[in-house]
């Protein structure tokens, strides 16, 4: 990764003094780069456009924006996703002002999105469940167009995916989509609880601390981190993936934030 600032000061600091000031010039450069949160010349530009680099937390609901406009018009139903997708990371209230706003801002269409998926392919399961939101919202109207999925497999591609793995992230939320219950039904509210071991009048406080708890324990990264098979860490990420929902419709139900 060439750091901007690193080049930069490496190269002056050799004009002046050789290689011990570029070795001096590289060390300030990079300190720079640190501080001002550069890690690329794509993302010096941007800021240089008055884009703002996006938090991890941002950057999905921008692409979720840009997927929602992708047909020319935002629907009842792309804002009811995106609503979704808030509950499922459990975001605090300034956190979901910040994810409207993200919103909001990849509707215009403008960020370099390229620049900052290129720095998730490091992080499979991220880049996963980004893809997994995208194909979400792109059924949220009831139909994945044309325009939505080559966006994805583009966006899939930045991530380092082949466009057939990417093409089947939508087969699965497509047949997760056709057949699940609504929120509210009983039948799944139950699931949910028995999924995260608690009872239906439990505390709210009780609830997020159980789900919290089960997240930690199944989290992929944690997982591939103990050295686990790719079947194992599969499974985990199923999992995570079932704990969101669950708890997503428990919070559904029982009304609270």
């Amino acid at each position: 990764m060439l750091w901007p600032f690193t080049v930069v000061g490496g190269g002056v600091g050799y004009l002046i003094a050789s290689i011990p000031g570029a070795m001096l010039g590289a060390l300030l450069g990079q300190a720079l780069d640190r501080r001002l949160h550069f890690r690329s010349w794509a993302e010096m530009r941007e800021r240089a456009n008055g884009r703002t680099v996006p938090r991890d937390d941002e950057l999905i609901f921008i692409m979720l924006g840009r997927l929602a406009k992708s047909d020319g018009r935002v629907v009842d139903g792309h804002i009811q996703q995106a609503r979704v997708e808030m509950r499922r990371l459990d975001l605090s209230e300034a956190a979901q002002r910040r994810a409207i706003q993200a919103f909001n801002r990849g509707k215009d269409g403008r960020d370099n999105l390229r620049v900052h998926l290129t720095r998730l392919k490091t992080q499979p399961h991220a880049a996963e469940g980004l893809l997994r939101a995208c194909w979400r919202m792109a059924w949220a109207d009831g139909r994945a167009s044309r325009t939505e999925r080559e966006l994805i497999v583009l966006w899939g591609k930045w991530l380092g995916w082949a466009a057939d793995k990417v093409e089947g992230l939508s087969s699965t939320e497509d047949e997760q989509r056709s057949r699940g219950a609504p929120a509210s039904s009983g039948g799944e509210f139950q699931d949910a609880l028995r999924l995260l071991g608690v009872k239906a009048d439990a505390e709210p406080a009780q609830i997020k601390r159980a789900y919290r708890r089960l997240l930690s324990r199944h989290h992929p990264d944690k997982i591939a981190g103990s050295g686990a098979n790719q079947i194992q860490v599969r499974d985990a990420t199923e999992k995570t993936r079932e704990l969101h929902h669950a708890y997503a419709v428990i919070r559904d139900r029982r009304g609270f934030r």
